[in-house]
């Protein structure tokens, strides 16, 4: 019984570090747009929400003159509670509801388009597998969902969000919105297939599906960076660059981000699927969408980046709270990058067309991942 309450206690904690560092990385990435959109077009950005307390040139003996005027006040970043302000007005903001909607599809909509992508969040090893909890002897394994279907587990999870776009579409009662939930289902459906077949490559290369196994595999032993930094070619984006070239591309579809933003066009559709949403149901599709960008980031990192390993800074077989803690660090690193890197992508291509956007999804990648699946098969079979 006391293992049990154990055990229980330590997944509640894992699922409220991992939802809650989502939640703030959310808001983060949201800033991140603006600015470096702002930049990219050569614009300022959001500069003007902050708590003011003060000039904290005058706060820091020695500091006056050294700081740029715009860095008063906390957090010292000006505009950084932006998203802060722009929660506060969705919160407050009218809601309206069509007559002609569906009402229970309306409203569970939001819903469907975030739970999948959190839950799908819980499969994600953020650390490593082996932390002997403040040298107590209870080895936590930083991961909420140690299955050993990782891979399959997650897809199945978070392809369930397409109903949340598919309801608010149908839902709304509208054509605009019904257009843009019918091309995020076809688009959904496309880029999987590329997907999936890259992933099959990948779990062929590792010899597993369990996504922890993933990392460990990628990670050898722990020597200095200067001996162990060749290391860092047994990643699988070494291993399999052509997977990783066709999941990163099918991950900006499958979320629907520039340049494959067609389920939301606004030159067409107004807004596609959530086109007559306001309010905190808006919020929880943002959430959504952004969300099942950490997600892919996440899986990405994972299958093709190490996850949380670095030759030199994390010892797979360590179980000290440091190693622990910077193996989570090296994770948190490794997404935000990538995330930074979708974001830049959206602001540099244009949009596809409809029929550019299947011809590269059936005739590009699917061909691509196929053949690059029978390749891995043959090298596999002939050279262990």
């Amino acid at each position: 019984m006391t293992e049990l309450l154990i055990a229980s206690i330590d997944v509640l904690i894992k699922i409220a570090i991992v939802v809650g560092a989502a939640l703030n990385i959310v808001p983060l990435c949201i800033y991140l747009e603006r600015k470096i959109s702002a930049y990219i077009q050569g614009r300022i950005g959001p500069n003007r929400v902050n708590f003011v307390i003060g000039d904290i040139r005058y706060l820091i003996p020695g500091m006056e003159g050294v700081l740029p005027a715009g860095l008063a006040g906390f957090p010292l970043i000006p505009g950084s509670l932006q998203p802060l302000a722009d929660a506060i007005k969705l919160i407050f903001k009218e809601e309206t509801i069509p007559a002609s909607a569906d009402k229970l599809l309306y409203y569970i909509a939001p819903a469907l388009a975030f739970i999948p992508v959190g839950t799908a969040l819980c499969f994600i090893p953020f650390g490593t597998p082996s932390w002997d909890f403040f040298g107590t002897g209870y080895i936590v394994n930083l991961q909420v969902a140690q299955a050993n279907i990782g891979v399959v587990g997650l897809f199945a999870v978070s392809s369930l969000a397409i109903y949340g776009i598919a309801c608010g579409g149908w839902g709304s009662g509208s054509k605009y919105p019904l257009m843009g939930a019918v091309r995020a289902s076809a688009q959904m459906i496309s880029y999987e297939v590329a997907m999936g077949l890259a992933i099959v490559a990948a779990m062929a290369t590792a010899g597993t599906v369990d996504l922890q196994r993933f990392v460990l595999d990628q990670a050898d032993g722990f020597q200095s960076f200067a001996w162990r930094a060749i290391d860092i070619f047994d990643w699988n984006i070494f291993k399999q660059p052509l997977a990783a070239l066709i999941f990163l591309v099918a991950a900006f579809a499958e979320n629907n981000r520039l340049p494959f933003d067609l389920p939301e066009a606004e030159p067409e559709l107004v807004a596609g699927y959530h086109t007559e949403y306001s309010g905190l149901k808006f919020g929880l599709f943002f959430l959504g969408e952004y969300t099942a960008m950490i997600v892919m980031c996440s899986l990405f990192v994972t299958m093709f980046l190490g996850g949380w390993s670095f030759p030199g800074l994390v010892d797979p077989a360590s179980t000290t709270g440091l190693n622990a803690l910077i193996s989570g660090l090296v994770f948190l690193t490794k997404l935000l990058i990538i995330l930074n890197f979708q974001i830049w992508i959206r602001w540099t291509l244009p949009r596809f067309r409809y029929d550019q956007l299947m011809h590269l999804g059936w005739k590009v990648l699917v061909p691509l991942a196929l053949a690059n699946l029978v390749v891995t098969a043959v090298v596999l079979t002939f050279w262990s």
